[in-house]
Order: structure tokens, then C-alpha cells, then sequence
């Protein structure tokens, strides 16, 4: 389990190992693994010289989700203080659709490397990399798509079924739900291995399913308003922990727990540290976390050693890319369950699906 953000050296040394070795085949489409990974990359390309200038061009929601965003903006963070970066970071429109217009807007103001936070930026990184093809560019959630864009994937289904694993545990009726923000195969695979994880501790679990808006349609990952009537309902109808993945929603996720006096289980950041509310607090028993901030981080430091894109890497459990919180210390009593949860996964035991 993690418990902060950066917490295990091992993170930020196997990831960059995992960066450099996808540089060395660069273009090729294919990618790195936690499993595939040397302990050590060696990339032909030189150094880059000069100031290193980062811009990161955030998802719907922007800076201050307390999710998602907030992050991989923790990576670009880091990146100003460790590397000495310049950092420069846009958000978009309020549905999405001046993406294209942020990543040339940072390209054009010589910013090198460029990163896109969320699946949805897929194309418009893929025309800007044609367009600007001496520049590096990532994207969070989607795959490389051209030789000079690296994919930063995660196992969010590994994370989510020690998610599923804790709720099953914890909830005596056996009864949770998931709110998921859009409709979509990302946020699939986050139902699918909570549900796994659920239904491993509890066959006959009541699982309650709610997304806010249909694949396409990203105003769930900011509607607040619409979290909490999801929840509520799921509370009214008895169950005692929901998990969301549902970016800035969840933050009515949590209003309707505190109200019900019920648990929620955050995602993406670990959400007892990031919510501000006292009250809100209290009710987040754990998070999925998925350490965005990590892959952000480590794509910036392989660029400034010379890494070129062209390929993916995949941040699971075994390199710690995606795990559970345990601030507020709401898991601690059942700390050998999700454990033994992980082990399995990570040696092969347990292979969890990432479809419903």
C-alpha cells in the first residue's frame, strides 16, 4: 500500500529505468512493463542542452480537482524543483474543445516536452507531434500514437480490485457501489476490477453502478452536483462505501457519505490529503491511487537525459504505479487481506479484467 506521494524510491528509479528502455525502440508502437523493464536504460540520443521548458496541458476540471489533475501537476511540480524546470501549465475549456489549440499555444512558445493530461488529448497530441515533430510530447491514459509521443499508461483495474477488496472487507451487508464520471473504456476498467475485488471477499456483494454521463460527454468528471444525487441514491438504497472515479464529481461522492455518515473511497490522488473539508475528510476510508504525479515525472527527467518517444509504459502494482492509501489509518486492520490481494496479482495469480 502508499501512503504519499514520491514515498518509495523504487517508484521513481524502476519508472525511469522503464522510460529509458522504451526510448531505446522508439517508434516502434510497443512499450514497457513493470515485468519487461531492465534495472538500468541506456538511450543512444544525447542529453538535451539548454533550459528544460515543460508545459502540461491539463484535462476538463484543471488545476484544483484534487484528483486527476492535481497529480500529474504534483509531477510537473516536482519537475520545477528537482530538474530546475520552467513549467507552464494550461487548462482547457469547460468541454474540452480547444485541446489542439493549448498543445500548439505551448509549442509555439517553445515549450519541450509537452504533456497531456487524459486520454481525450489522443488526437490532438497525435496532429500536434506531426505538426511540431522536433518536440517530445506525452499523453496520461492513451497510447503512443506517433514517434515522438510517449504513451504513460496505468493498470487502473489492478489499483481498483484492492479498492474492491477493502470496500468488501469493510462493508458488513456487503452492499458498496461505484460512480464512475463518463461512460468510457477508461473508466470501465476501474468498475471492472472494483467489482472483481468485491466480489473475490464476497460472491453474493450488491453492487450498485451509476455513470454520470455517456462515453463522449466529459462534463462527469466536473459535476459535482451530479456525484452526489449518484450517491445518495446508493446510501438511500443501502449501501455502506461507494468508490468513485469521477475527477472533481467526487467531491459530491463525498458530501453524500458525510451525510449519510457512510465511507466513500477516493481516487487518483489520496483524497483524505488533497480535500481540504474537515467533514469530507473523515469519510474517505481510502484511495485508489494512481501515481500520475510519477509518470509525469519521469517522462520529463528521461527527456532531459535524452529519452525520445515512440512507445509506452505501463505503471501497475508491481512497480507501485497504482495502490491504496492508508492515511487516516481506516485500512490498517485489514492491511494483510489487501496485501495478500496484491501478491497474487502481481505474481499472475490473479489476472483482473479491465472489461465489465
Amino acid at each position: 500500500m502508499l501512503s504519499k506521494r514520491f514515498g518509495k524510491t523504487a517508484i521513481g528509479t524502476l519508472a525511469g529505468a522503464m522510460l529509458m528502455a522504451a526510448a531505446a525502440c522508439g517508434g516502434s508502437g510497443g512499450g514497457t512493463t513493470a515485468s519487461t523493464a531492465p534495472s538500468s536504460g541506456a538511450a543512444s540520443e544525447a542529453p538535451q542542452e539548454g533550459a528544460l521548458k515543460v508545459g502540461l496541458a491539463f484535462d476538463v476540471g484543471g488545476r484544483g480537482d484534487k484528483s486527476f489533475n492535481d497529480a500529474a501537476y504534483a509531477g510537473l511540480e516536482k519537475a520545477k524543483t528537482d530538474l530546475k524546470a520552467e513549467i507552464k501549465e494550461l487548462s482547457p475549456a469547460g468541454d474540452g474543445s480547444n485541446r489542439g489549440d493549448l498543445l500548439r499555444q505551448l509549442a509555439d512558445a517553445g515549450y519541450n516536452p509537452i504533456i497531456g493530461v487524459g486520454f481525450a488529448y489522443g488526437e490532438d497530441i497525435k496532429k500536434a507531434a506531426t505538426e511540431y515533430p522536433e518536440i517530445q510530447f506525452a499523453v496520461v491514459d492513451s497510447a503512443s500514437n506517433a514517434p515522438n509521443v510517449t504513451g504513460l499508461l496505468f493498470a487502473e483495474e489492478q489499483g481498483s480490485y484492492l479498492a474492491g477488496v477493502a470496500a468488501a472487507t469493510k462493508a458488513k451487508s456487503g452492499h458498496v457501489g461505484f460512480v464512475g464520471g463518463v461512460e468510457n473504456d477508461l473508466i470501465k476498467k476501474f468498475e471492472a476490477g472494483f467489482v472483481a475485488g468485491v466480489k473475490s471477499v464476497k460472491k453474493d456483494a450488491k453492487i450498485d453502478i451509476k455513470y454520470l454521463t455517456p462515453d463522449g460527454d466529459f462534463s462527469g468528471f466536473k459535476a459535482p452536483d451530479k456525484g452526489k444525487v449518484a450517491a445518495e441514491k446508493m446510501f438511500q438504497d443501502g449501501a455502506e462505501i461507494v468508490y468513485h472515479a469521477s475527477g472533481d464529481s467526487g467531491l459530491g461522492v463525498f458530501q453524500a457519505a458525510a451525510a449519510a455518515k457512510k465511507k466513500a473511497i477516493g481516487v487518483d490522488s489520496d483524497q483524505r490529503l488533497t480535500v481540504k473539508e474537515a467533514d469530507l475528510q473523515s469519510v474517505i476510508m481510502t484511495s485508489m491511487i494512481k501515481r500520475v504525479d510519477v509518470g509525469v515525472f519521469e517522462f520529463i527527467k528521461a527527456f532531459q537525459g535524452g529519452a525520445k518517444g515512440g512507445s509506452n509504459v505501463t505503471y501497475d502494482l508491481k512497480v507501485d504505479g497504482v495502490g491504496l492509501a492508508t492515511t487516516g489509518g481506516e485500512v490498517d486492520d485489514i492491511k494483510t487481506e489487501i496485501d495478500a490481494a496484491r501478491e497474487k496479482i502481481v505474481s499472475g495469480e490473479i489476472q483482473v479484467p479491465s472489461k465489465p
